[in-house]
């Protein structure tokens, strides 16, 4: 039997693997912005020293954030330890709304005409990583090969 076989265990199905590529694809390029500076992104030093300056993130902690936003997306992607990179990538967004979008409210900032961005984006991404927690990678995914589930 496989050790893994509990946090790897995922039935063959399309709905985890569409939602798993659809947040990969969402959070990448921000995961990328924040350590390799593409995008117009800051990159490592200066994403981690906003964090712990402005947000009084230990820096420690900081690194874990940033570099979960580049990591589990690729994770998430190829379906490789889904449950894991979805609990990492869920974490991130709650703590982010939490210190730092709750007091702009609920909504994003569309039309410019408020201090900062709300927490629905948040939300929606918190849901389908809690998804991901409960189904595993679904169809086309490591996890699946890994724990040889039909």
């Amino acid at each position: 039997m496989n050790p893994f076989s509990g946090i790897l265990s995922t039935q063959r199905s399309i709905g985890p693997l569409l939602l798993r590529l659809g947040l990969a694809v969402v959070f990448f390029p921000h995961g990328a912005q924040n350590v390799l500076g593409w995008f117009g992104g800051g990159g490592l030093a200066a994403t981690t020293g906003f964090l712990h300056s402005s947000l009084h993130i230990p820096i420690l902690l900081a690194h874990a954030a940033i570099w979960t936003e580049l990591l589990a997306p690729l994770a998430l992607c190829a379906g490789f330890c889904t449950r894991l990179a979805a609990f990492a990538l869920g974490t991130t967004m709650a703590v982010a709304a939490l210190m730092v979008h709750l007091p702009h409210g609920f909504f994003m900032n569309w039309f410019g005409t408020q201090a900062g961005e709300g927490f629905e984006f948040h939300l929606l991404a918190i849901s389908g990583c809690l998804c991901l927690l409960f189904t595993g990678g679904g169809s086309l995914s490591i996890d699946h090969r890994v724990s040889g589930e039909l």
